[in-house]
Formats: structure tokens, C-alpha cells, sequence
């Protein structure tokens, strides 16, 4: 079948609308009329060549919602018009991580960034004058219509609004996992959040729900700031070095209990200065994305051993899609996880790339585009 499709031709470069043919689904996949998807940073990171892909063109997309248009041969469990939201991490429930709760390290997801399938790298569903064309996360949610693996795929209600849902595919669960199961947020403690973009809004959700009792949220742009504010943040600064002080007022000088840098282009100095930011025995949770050939980390060896302080890293907050998407769908639905607010602009699929120009002037918390 024919599909539009945002697709990137090389890096950097910008997102252009184009026509593709779709493959049907094989045996344990869906094909999927798209109803949302999430404008995310780390599609904009392969737009600006940040993170290297296995193949171009490759189709934009990894945080999206939509509906079951077809199913293949043999595939149990599922049927057409079923709901679904995109886990951008394939979790196939029978490697050694899956076995053991830590779904968002499957296996699997060591072909994340190939654009194939999450069993076979070098298979394709989509295809552009013949050409293979890869999927961001072997997902490619920038597109009208989508062939996707079951292992990516979680069921929900059909009377929600998949709009909102899309976002649980990725920027909710990254941040509100990365205060709730990367950082150990208790109830009581001073936490500090540094970026409030889509992960980090859900990181001050997730450490408000944990009951922390102080969460200072930074970022240099005031509207970011406001929203923060309005997720649970009790204090919301421009600068590290103002949340680190207020920190400390309430810690007797020691520091956070956590720091979370949600940053959306990280560096060695976010993590630093999150990691100045914490007490004796903290805990630095790492969820933003650098560049690939960035490494080392400007911190002191001696206050790493003497303070016993924590550098974890957190993909996809340290969460098992498959459990806690319906989770979080249900706390949706009590009314405890705010989703709807999330969405501060919608695009059409040809204004996508407006949607990342405004990422980038700070104007949105999350931008969606949504489907016809």
C-alpha cells in the first residue's frame, strides 16, 4: 500500500514528506493507521546526525498511538480496529533481560537504530523507488500508515484518546521511570530535575508522585519553568547553581537526595554539575542523550569514592513496557498521571518540520503530530 511518511535522506538534514510503499504484516506483525505521534528530541538527533542510523532514507518516529488496519498470517492475539501505543524499545519476553523485569534492556533493542526489524536488522516493510527505507526504532511513527512488530505493540481501551496515550510510548514512561525506579525517590526528599522539556516534565510528575517534598526544576526558558511548576516542581530556577543552593537549604548544606539531567543535548558538564548537586550517597540519574563521540566526564574521582555518590544511567526510566504502559494508562484514567497537558502544540504531518523548529526555540513541552 502507499504511505506519507516523514523520512530523513541524510545528516543532518530535515524531514521531508515523501511517498513510500508499505509491506503488509508478516507472521507476529501489524500494519497500523496512525493516529499520533510524538515530536521527540531523539528524532531530532538523527536529523542532526548525533546518533548514526543503519540506513537512509530512514522514516522519522518512535513515540506514537494508532489503529489496527491488518494483521498477519498466524498472529495471536490480535485483531483489526484494536487500539495500540508504541513501545520504542521491542521486548521479546524471553532473553535473559526480559526474564528478569528489565524489559527496556531486551535484547532486541541492540537494533534499535538499524531501521529493521527488531529479530532481523536487515528486513524491511518499507520502501522508497524500490529502495529499503528504514524505521526509527523499527517503529517509523511519521507515517500515515506503519508494519510493526507485536513486540513493540501494547493493546489499550478503545474509548481513550490516543492523542494523549502516544506519549506513554516513550517521553512519559523516560521520565517519570528515571525519578520513580532510576532515582529511588522517596517520600520527603529534595529532588532537582534539569531540563523540563518531555522527559524532564515527567521526571518532576514522577518524583511529585514518589512524594518528594522539595523538586526544583531548571531550565533557562520561562515558560518551560511555569509548566514545571504546574507538574509539581516547588521551585523552578534558570541554573544549576540556584537549584544547588536551595538544595542544600533544605538538606542542612548536603546536597539533593537526586539530580536527574533530562538535558536534550547532555554533556560531560550537565552530568557534572548534576552530580555537584547531590549529597554524600545520592543518586546522578543520566537520561538525556549526547553525542556519540563524546566521552569522559569532568567529575572528581575522589568525592565519586569518598561521598559514595551514583552515576545511573536510565533508558527508558528504567521501566517494562509491556507492564507499564497499561499501568499508566489506568493511573490516566483515575486521573493521577497527567497526560493531556503534556501536549502544548499539534502538527499536521506536513508542518513537521515547524514542530522541530519550535522544539528548538523552546515553545513546546511536547508537540504532537497528528493523522488524519
Amino acid at each position: 500500500m502507499k504511505t506519507r511518511a516523514a523520512v530523513i535522506t541524510e545528516a543532518p538534514g530535515t524531514y521531508k514528506v515523501v511517498d513510500l510503499e508499505l509491506e503488509g504484516p508478516r507472521q507476529n506483525e501489524l500494519t497500523v493507521k496512525m493516529v499520533a505521534s510524538g515530536l521527540c528530541h531523539s528524532d531530532d538527533h538523527i536529523a542532526k546526525g548525533d546518533h548514526g542510523v543503519g540506513r537512509y532514507p530512514i522514516c522519522g518516529g518512535h513515540e506514537g498511538a494508532g489503529i489496527v488496519v491488518e494483521v498477519g498470517p498466524h498472529t495471536v492475539g490480535w485483531e483489526v480496529g484494536d487500539h495500540v501505543i508504541f513501545s520504542f524499545l521491542a521486548g521479546c519476553g524471553r532473553c535473559r533481560w526480559c526474564a528478569k523485569g528489565l524489559q527496556n534492556l531486551c535484547d532486541r533493542g541492540a537494533a534499535i537504530m538499524t531501521g529493521g526489524r527488531p529479530d532481523d536488522p536487515n528486513s524491511y516493510r518499507l520502501t522508497l523507488d524500490g529502495a529499503p527505507v528504514a524505521q526509527t526504532c523499527g517503529l517509523g511513527t511519521f507515517s500515515e500508515y506503519t508494519t510493526v512488530s507485536i513486540d513493540s505493540a501494547v493493546k489499550v481501551d478503545k474509548d481513550l484518546p490516543l492523542e494523549s496515550l502516544c506519549l506513554l510510548g516513550c517521553g512519559v514512561g523516560t521520565g517519570w521511570g528515571a525519578a520513580v525506579n532510576s532515582a529511588e525517590v522517596y517520600p520527603g526528599h529534595t529532588v532537582i530535575v534539569m531540563g523540563i522539556g518531555g522527559i524532564g516534565i515527567n521526571a518532576v510528575q514522577g518524583a511529585a508522585h514518589a512524594g518528594a517534598s522539595h523538586i526544583i526544576a531548571v531550565d533557562p526558558i520561562e515558560f518551560k519553568r511555569n509548566a514545571a511548576l504546574e507538574f509539581g516542581a516547588t521551585h523552578a530556577v534558570a541554573t544549576m547553581e540556584e537549584a544547588t543552593e536551595i538544595a542544600r537549604s533544605f538538606t542542612n548544606g548536603q546536597g539533593a537526595d537526586a539530580a536527574i539531567v533530562t538535558v536534550g543535548v547532555t554533556t560531560g558538564e550537565h552530568v557534572a554539575q548534576a552530580f555537584s548537586s547531590i549529597r554524600k550517597a545520592g543518586t546522578c540519574v543520566v537520561t538525556g542523550l549526547g553525542k556519540m563521540e563524546d566521552v569522559g566526564l569532568p567529575i572528581s574521582l575522589l568525592e565519586l569514592t569518598l561521598y559514595q555518590k551514583r552515576i545511573q544511567g536510565s533508558l527508558f526510566g528504567a521501566s517494562a513496557p509491556s507492564a507499564d504502559i497499561p499501568w499508566m494508562v489506568e493511573m490516566y484514567r483515575a486521573g493521577k498521571l497527567e497526560l493531556d497537558k503534556l501536549v502544548t502544540t499539534t502538527y499536521t504531518l506536513d508542518n513537521i518540520a515547524q514542530g522541530f523548529i519550535d522544539m528548538h526555540e523552546g515553545k513546546n513541552i511536547r508537540g504532537v503530530v497528528l493523522f488524519d
